[in-house]
């Protein structure tokens, strides 16, 4: 549920970030852990450009 992270795109994915460079070793184990739906997250980032690396476990 992507109504307990923050609303505005570029406050997300700072949050995002920080969230899976602190706690999480990636995308799916963030999103299984806050219990959100990844494809939705991946989506609201892709419209302000972001995408995510699994390399480098951050969107860009």
């Amino acid at each position: 549920m992507l109504n307990a992270l923050p609303q505005d795109p570029f406050i997300l994915v700072s949050y995002v970030n920080t969230l899976l460079r602190d706690r999480y070793s990636s995308l799916d184990e963030l999103c299984s852990d806050l219990g959100i739906n990844c494809a939705e997250l991946e989506a609201k980032l892709r419209d302000i450009g972001m995408q995510y690396s699994a390399l480098n476990n951050r969107f860009y």
